[in-house]
């Protein structure tokens, strides 16, 4: 029986969930992507935070495979030289970019004091799996070599499963990231499901702002209708060694079809002797990151992420 989210869910996320719905058809799903874009666009320059004073960005051009690779770089007036972020942004590998999560990095770099560099990473269905890993993997490159700095991985929705495909990829580079911090990710797939370990895949199937039918969508839309599931380039969760990850935190939103992927993926991190912790946001719903400065619960989360990030770090500054 599907949950009856409107009698559990607090007046916040109700109406930030209202306000989602506000901008999305029924059919959105089935638009032209332009439609589909253009939609996605205007809801993110809708829920903009005002940029912090205290951070500066600059849009730069990298050298991708078939042309330019367009990455934001984030810095505070004072900043923590500790580390760098290299954040991917969510859309379900179809929508978003640069400007769809700004106000997300910037507020980042200025609560961490990081610098954070965001990837414009190619969109499905023009270019298809694996396009985007490849501009993952240019880009920790980029930002190994030119920050100097140790680099943490983040991502959310569809950027914590690129965060989590180029962690399994990187743990074999000479300066491998230090660490991940995943939120609201896709890790798993279809295989818990197929495993008969469905768990939020099932009793979530139909959660506000993002459904199973959904994710079903967007994989096909990433692969061109042809997923292999055996790929940890596309599903972390199919690698069969989990052994020299970073120390990873999943924040997952427990009215989310993917809350149960952050349990599972965390666990087989530590069934390999890998430091990992799944953090379930109770009352919250996949996207809540948006809903940051309407929600308690979703700004309470925001802060915890931060604090997670910083925690991987030791106190002395570089």
């Amino acid at each position: 029986m599907d949950m009856d989210y409107r009698a559990y869910l607090d007046a916040e996320v109700l109406g930030f969930i209202d306000r989602m719905n506000g901008f999305y058809p029924p059919e959105s799903l089935n638009l032209p992507k332009e439609e589909n874009r253009r939609i996605y666009d205007h809801m993110s320059e809708v829920f903009r935070e005002a940029p912090p004073e205290n951070v500066t960005s600059e849009t730069l051009s990298l050298e991708g495979p078939e042309g330019p690779l367009p990455v934001r770089l984030y810095r505070r007036k004072e900043p923590d030289n500790r580390a760098a972020i290299l954040y991917f942004h969510g859309g379900g590998f179809v929508l978003g970019g640069l400007e769809s999560h700004d106000d997300i990095c910037a507020e980042t770099c200025a609560r961490t004091g990081f610098q954070v560099l965001a990837v414009d990473y190619r969109l499905a269905p023009e270019h298809a799996h694996p396009a985007a890993f490849e501009d993952a993997c240019i880009a920790f490159e980029w930002i190994s070599r030119t920050i100097g700095k140790p680099v943490v991985l983040m991502g959310e929705s569809a950027g914590g499963n690129l965060a989590a495909c180029l962690a399994h990829h990187a743990r074999s580079l000479p300066r491998p990231p230090i660490g991940q911090v995943l939120v609201y990710p896709s890790l798993c797939g279809p295989s818990l499901c197929d495993q008969g370990k469905g768990g939020s895949h099932v009793t979530h199937a139909h959660a506000p702002l993002l459904t199973e039918a959904d994710l079903d969508v967007y994989l096909r839309l990433r692969t061109n209708d042809n997923p292999d599931y055996s790929d940890p380039r596309l599903i972390p969760y199919a690698d069969p060694d989990f052994s020299g990850l970073p120390p990873t935190i999943v924040f997952t939103a427990e009215c989310d079809p993917l809350s149960s992927d952050g349990d599972f993926y965390c666990a087989r991190i530590r069934d390999e002797g890998g430091q990992a912790e799944w953090v379930e946001e109770k009352g919250l719903v996949h996207g809540y990151f948006r809903g940051r400065s309407q929600s308690a619960r979703a700004r309470a989360s925001f802060g915890r992420v931060m604090a997670a990030i910083d925690g991987m770090l030791p106190k002395t500054s570089a």
